[in-house]
């Protein structure tokens, strides 16, 4: 394996911790205006299978009538995209010196795998259809491959670090 210089290092650590913010900050901007994009998606789904158009527009009729009558309930969700932002905040610590925060990379691999129970535990209780049980695992998937590339490269960088001249 080629060695990789401290340089090379710490940008590539950048770019995986970059993905993450970007996923985890998008995640948590697009989850404010939930009705507004569920109806923009059931407008535009027409490509899609029937069973899913089916679904959308179904989740965009409750979540319709929620905030009409409810509105307090969307708080949950407002606050749900507020801690992905701030989490997203959080990854600026290994991104100023990953050595240091490495713990925020490993708190962000145990979330990652954390995904999969909540997904397939809380689902059917929330009535939640398989293959959306599945997308949600999908971003732990996600977000677990930059993080673990993250993390292999930051123990590189850690041993280097001690030992410049190995």
């Amino acid at each position: 394996m080629k060695t990789l210089t401290t340089p090379q290092l710490q940008h590539r650590i950048r770019i995986c911790i970059w993905i993450v913010i970007a996923g985890l900050a998008l995640s948590g901007i697009t989850a404010f205006p939930l009705e507004t994009e569920l109806g923009w998606i059931k407008d535009h789904l027409t490509w899609a299978p029937t069973v899913l158009q089916q679904w959308i527009t179904q989740i965009y009729n409750i979540l319709h009538v929620v905030n009409q009558h409810y509105p307090y309930l969307s708080y949950g969700t407002d606050w749900l995209a507020f801690a992905h932002v701030m989490l997203a905040i959080v990854f600026i610590g290994p991104l100023k010196d990953p050595v240091k925060n490495i713990w925020v990379i490993q708190f962000g691999m145990i979330a990652c795998v954390a995904i999969v129970p909540l997904a397939f535990i809380a689902g059917p209780i929330r009535q939640i259809p398989v293959f959306w049980r599945l997308i949600d695992c999908s971003f732990g998937v996600g977000g677990i491959i930059p993080l673990g590339l993250a993390y292999r490269y930051i123990k590189i960088l850690e041993k280097e670090s001690r030992h410049p001249d190995q």
